[in-house]
């Protein structure tokens, strides 16, 4: 944000058009706000009233910087004289403010606000202050609240809105949360523009309430115009991150100055909106959106309260939304190199396989699951399924470091499947970051007349064999400690040799765990299925599998390898 330098002979333009500077103010503190309240000039005074240098103050919120309650505490939006009066853009005054001092203490003032222009272009406004004692009249009257809500309910409300947006990190739960927040209970319409992360804006949420149910209007939903900066118009400004503002039909009655407000003139008539609050929707960083509540069917518009209230409920959404937004790109990260990690299986003339990868379901897990298969020199074909333990991007690029480390170990000649386990898990115990993993590690060699499977099992769930009569056996010999515990142990080999037209798959606990069912059902599920898919085209089989026996309630990721053997 570029901050305006102070600069005491700048002329400021008061309503009336007369000229002044704030230095001429010599009894009584000044300073001016912009159109989003952030401090952009101070006078002499105000730095002695409130102890504090105006340099630390220039650009910063004055609401946050130094607006109190009485007894020092953070005051709401809502609650703010002064936030109430450059909001609706009018001249207001009262005798009892509260501003922070820079000794910790606060300073009790009368005071006035009034709209000026800044340096001929920038809307703003002035606010001239003056201390008086403690026993001066009775406070003014803070806003107005909304007509429908007492301050106990608003507070509550804005409690249970910050409650409830940060119990998801999904920004399509996120906005249906917000949804039900203020729908029916303050509005009968709520609109929500977005701002994606490449810049383009588009309307992501409009809900009407009619006849005690939310009616989803998707006609209403579109791409969005570009926000012009030079638009005065309530939803560009929000968009821009300038201010809320209250609206009503008449506010785009006259031609529209963009594209994006004949959009808006388009709403109104489709909704028959009367009254409206737009409120912009800030993330930590940027302006990712503008919220708007509307009324059609109740008669009484929306107030000053209201609209304070409505940009406390935005705000609220801005963070929410925008962790949601961080979760979801750390999410796509992840996943995007799982994938790329993932090989491309090889083709053998006389062996197939098949696999499938599905990431977990909620958009903040994130897992460490892979398979692999590559040929060795010796001919025999390297099979691996494993899971780093954890639920996020740690897991995924411990992942690809065990990927690349064990395809190393595993090139050497004449090395058991064991060792090469053994090896990995001393490595891992040399990694930077910690990591436990499982991991099975199997080679299928060809002998006279078929196949044989040489394995070693570093605590994972134990391969599934499926013969084409439907009979089946888990693979549960060769069993060990998984890898990064720091405890010595002995790992052995496993063989088996493996039928004609038989099936060996290999699964992460993904495909079996459920919070609602033992680990032993999960299994018991899994061999049913596989034994009814004996027969089927390996084609597809990896799919079908999962979509039959993987639990609805399951959180995790899933990867899954078979290999069939030729008769």
């Amino acid at each position: 944000m570029s901050v305006p330098p102070r600069q005491a002979e700048r002329p400021l333009t008061a309503e009336g058009g007369h000229l002044l500077r704030l230095r001429d103010l010599k009894m009584a503190g000044a300073y001016v706000v912009d159109d989003r309240g952030v401090i952009v000039e101070m006078n002499p005074a105000a730095e002695r009233l409130l102890r504090r240098r105006a340099a630390d103050l220039l650009g910063h919120d004055a609401h946050d910087a130094i607006h109190r309650g009485r007894r020092g505490e953070a005051l709401p939006h809502s609650q703010c004289a002064l936030r109430h009066s450059l909001l609706t853009g009018t001249t207001a005054s009262g005798d009892e403010a509260y501003l922070e001092c820079g000794d910790g203490t606060v300073l009790r003032t009368c005071w006035l606000i009034t709209p000026c222009r800044i340096d001929g272009s920038t809307t703003g406004a002035l606010v001239i202050f003056h201390e008086v004692s403690d026993n001066g009249e009775d406070a003014a009257e803070s806003p107005g609240p909304s007509a429908s809500l007492s301050d106990l309910e608003r507070l509550a409300l804005l409690a249970e809105t910050t409650a409830t947006l940060t119990s998801s990190l999904d920004v399509q739960a996120t906005l249906g949360h917000l949804v039900r927040l203020v729908v029916p209970l303050l509005a009968d319409w709520v609109v929500v523009d977005l701002v994606a992360e490449e810049g383009t804006i588009s309307r992501s949420v409009v809900v009407h309430y009619e006849n005690g149910a939310l009616m989803h209007r998707n006609d209403l939903q579109r791409q969005l115009p570009a926000v012009r900066p030079d638009s005065a118009m309530p939803l560009s400004r929000a968009l821009r991150g300038v201010t809320a503002t209250l609206i009503s039909p008449q506010t785009y009655q006259c031609p529209p100055d963009t594209d994006l407000a004949a959009v808006q003139q388009e709403l109104l008539a489709a909704t028959g909106i009367t009254s409206a609050c737009i409120a912009p929707i800030r993330g930590i960083r940027d302006v990712i959106g503008a919220l708007t509540l509307g009324r059609s069917e109740r008669p009484e518009p929306y107030t000053a309260g209201d609209l304070l209230l409505v940009e406390d409920i935005a705000r609220r959404a801005g963070l929410a939304l925008d962790n949601a937004r961080l979760y979801e790109r750390q999410r796509r990260v992840a996943e995007t190199m799982q994938r790329h990690l993932l090989p491309r299986l090889p083709s053998l003339p006389n062996l197939r396989m098949s696999a499938c990868y599905v990431p977990a379901p909620d958009a903040s897990q994130v897992g460490g699951d892979w398979y692999d298969a590559f040929v060795q020199a010796d001919g025999s074909v390297g099979l691996v399924i494993g899971d780093v333990v954890g639920h996020d991007l740690a897991a995924a690029a411990g992942m690809a470091q065990l990927c690349n480390m064990l395809r190393a170990y595993a090139g050497e000649l004449d090395i058991a499947p064991s060792a090469v386990v053994d090896k990995l898990d001393q490595a891992v115990a040399r990694m930077a970051e910690a990591t436990m993993a499982t991991v099975v590690f199997a080679r299928a060699e060809q002998i006279d007349g078929g196949w044989r499977l040489r394995w070693t099992n570093a605590g994972h769930p134990p391969p599934l064999l499926v013969e084409r009569d439907g009979s089946t056996r888990f693979l549960e010999d060769g069993t060990g400690l998984m890898l990064g515990t720091g405890f010595e142990t002995v790992r052995e080999d496993a063989v088996y040799d493996l039928p004609p037209h038989s099936s060996v798959v290999f699964y992460t606990d993904g495909l079996i765990e459920s919070p609602a069912h033992s680990l032993d059902d999960g299994m018991e599920r899994l061999r049913e299925e596989a034994a009814a898919l004996a027969g089927s085209r390996l084609n597809g089989y990896c799919d079908r599998l999962l979509a039959k026996v993987r639990p609805p309630d399951n959180d995790d990721d899933v990867a899954l390898l078979t290999l069939r053997v030729p008769g």
